[in-house]
């Protein structure tokens, strides 16, 4: 065998080698325990003994060494993370859940969850099983067949009020009204569990107003305005002179057309506008809503055909008559352009010829009351959130500015102390100068107030100016919820005017289906007088309809036959589910979507331009 030597040197250690040698074994030893033939003693013995206090202070760990204190140091710190952090998240994830039960709903929540029953009870057609109104069955099924245009007929709808009528132009209002309220509040509808129930009545309704016109052309030249018909005086089978039910009904039901109708054509397009916002989770629904709003649009804009609806139309005129069609082209241009962002529609919106001939800025009280006939203070109030939230600048600025400022303006005139109407003692604004049927005024009033409020509280704008007084925004919020509270019972008679809602309400209703038993008898035309005319309450209650209200003292009568204290309509109620959703705080504390209106609005400024590409030497 031979030694390994690897650096040189000799392995023999001589006695005489003195303290050169020795000092150089010493240098030496670490290199030589390398040797592949040095067994561990032998290493040990060169490498010489470790100090046992040099060991203990470090812990090999295999890959690598730390210091005995440093390995102290972290188990001590995982240690006290664990009592600190992780214990208290297994204690609390032990712990049984109690979750906190959500507030009872407030007054306004269990009203609107009634007054959109209503719109259930004015069904015309083939209900569904579940419309919840186990006294009413499927009607009008005739309705407009001999109309050779309109496949199926003019089956669907809603019946207007306590006859059997279905008149258009205040459906469709009642539809955009509807609309615009999921638009802003869906959130509140989702948490008191209506939303599902809130669209299907707004489905109901613009599925009957595509119907009553050629929905698939771009071009039409006429417009269904009417189902039934009412001749005072008479003794013609008609909707007013028979009292059946509409599931009795077995006179006549003529359908009424027009070729001009701005005023008609262009609300129609604003309820289908406005509802293609609400269904943009159904896209092929929603472009046939909007396909519709423009083919009404265009109908209502053409040149030659600009004379209101109802004008030499007594069947029409004698109840819903219109006095103008400027204010239906403002609410229609601007939820068109909701609808579709194509700015053609906000340059008519905003052309200084609209407001002009709807006398927008002469200062007119009545003007600025909102009604199935006077849609300028909702159009206004719709634009004036454009330049609220976007701000689109030029060119539009000015018109909205003016806008904005009338908006300002009309709702300083629901104040009390600027005396512009007539107040009851008890607390009600006569927006109708004491005429019958005040309320539908009423609820609308206080939604207009009530979500101008809720813009400027969303934008953080503390108030706005009544000349040089300023008012705080809440003095909208208490002026909507004093109006809507004397509807729900807080006036002098101590009674709720929405139907079912209180302990004291309404018995003897103006409506012909909630007047007449269901006891499997059909009863005639006349032979339904004896219900009309009976002193006995309604044996249906014709739940969250809202009666005409009282008069210009507070007074009120609770008799069928007059109709002015007792009928609901269906523009009434639309007001107050609007006035009722703004109002009531169980959705939680947000109050208003900004931006789902805008979904389809394009970017008002250029774009920015791309960034530059990076230099090259």
């Amino acid at each position: 065998m031979h030694a390994a030597n690897h650096w040189g040197g000799n392995f023999e250690i001589h006695a005489d080698s003195g303290a050169d040698e020795s000092r150089n074994m010493d240098l030496d030893r670490a290199a030589l325990a390398h040797s592949h033939h040095l067994d561990e003693t032998q290493q040990s013995w060169l490498l010489g003994p470790q100090s046992k206090t040099e060991k203990n202070k470090y812990i090999d760990f295999g890959c690598f060494v730390c210091s005995r204190k440093a390995v102290k140091w972290t188990l001590w710190t995982i240690a006290i993370a664990f009592l600190v952090i992780v214990l208290p998240i297994i204690i609390v994830k032990a712990i049984p859940k109690h979750h906190k039960p959500p507030p009872p709903p407030d007054n306004y929540t269990m009203a609107l969850h009634k007054a959109l029953m209503f719109f259930n009870a004015q069904k015309s057609g083939r209900l569904p099983k579940s419309n919840g109104v186990p006294w009413r069955g499927n009607s009008g099924l005739e309705d407009g067949s001999d109309v050779q245009d309109v496949k199926g007929g003019l089956v669907g709808g809603y019946y207007d009020a306590g006859d059997n009528i279905k008149f258009h132009y205040p459906m469709a209002f009642s539809m955009s009204m509807l609309s615009w309220t999921v638009i802003e509040y869906g959130h509140k509808y989702k948490a008191i569990g209506e939303y599902n129930h809130v669209r299907d009545l707004i489905k109901w309704g613009t599925d009957y107003i595509l119907r009553t016109f050629n929905s698939t052309a771009t071009t039409i030249d006429h417009v269904y305005a009417q189902v039934g018909r009412a001749q005072n005086g008479t003794s013609s089978p008609d909707d007013h002179y028979c009292w059946q039910r509409p599931e009795d009904m077995t006179y006549k039901r003529p359908v009424i057309s027009v070729t001009a109708g701005p005023d008609l054509a262009a609300e129609m397009a604003a309820a289908l506008a406005s509802a293609s916002i609400v269904f943009r989770d159904n896209p092929t629904y929603s472009k046939k809503l909007v396909k519709g709003a423009a083919t009404l649009y265009k109908f209502a804009r053409d040149s030659g055909k600009r004379n209101s609806y109802s004008r030499g139309n007594q069947d029409i005129a004698m109840f819903y008559n219109s006095t103008g069609y400027y204010d239906e082209y403002m609410w229609g241009a601007a939820w068109l352009y909701y609808a579709t962002g194509n700015s053609s529609y906000l340059a008519l919106a905003t052309n200084p010829g609209f407001p002009k001939n709807a006398k927008a800025f002469f200062s007119i009280p009545d003007l600025s009351v909102l009604s199935w006939d006077n849609k300028l203070p909702a159009a206004q109030l719709l634009l004036t959130r454009m330049r609220i939230f976007l701000n689109p600048g030029y060119p539009y600025e000015d018109m909205l500015r003016m806008y904005h400022n009338v908006t300002g303006l009309n709702m300083c005139s629901y104040l009390r102390q600027f005396n512009l109407f007539n107040w009851t003692r008890g607390g009600m604004i006569q927006l109708n100068h004491g005429r019958p049927q005040p309320l539908q005024y009423v609820a609308n009033a206080a939604f207009l107030a009530s979500l101008y409020a809720d813009y400027m509280n969303a934008t953080g704008v503390p108030g706005w100016f009544c000349g040089p007084r300023y008012f705080s925004s809440n003095v909208l919020r208490q002026f909507a919820a004093s109006q809507v509270n004397y509807i729900l019972g807080k006036n002098p008679q101590k009674m709720s005017y929405v139907v079912g809602y209180g302990s004291k309400y309404p018995k003897h209703v103006h409506h012909r289906g909630a007047s007449i038993p269901t006891d499997g008898n059909k009863y005639s035309c006349t032979g339904g007088w004896k219900w009309r005319d009976s002193r006995n309450p309604n044996p249906h209650t014709v739940a969250g309809a809202m009666v005409g209200g009282p008069d210009r003292f507070d007074g009120f009568k609770d008799v069928r036959k007059n109709y002015s204290y007792t009928e609901p309509t269906l523009a009434g109620n639309a007001g107050l589910v609007a006035a009722l959703i703004s109002l009531t705080s169980s959705g939680g504390s947000a109050t208003l979507d900004k931006n789902t209106i805008f979904s389809a609005v394009p970017p008002l400024y250029p774009m920015s331009p791309p960034p530059p590409p990076p230099w090259k030497p």
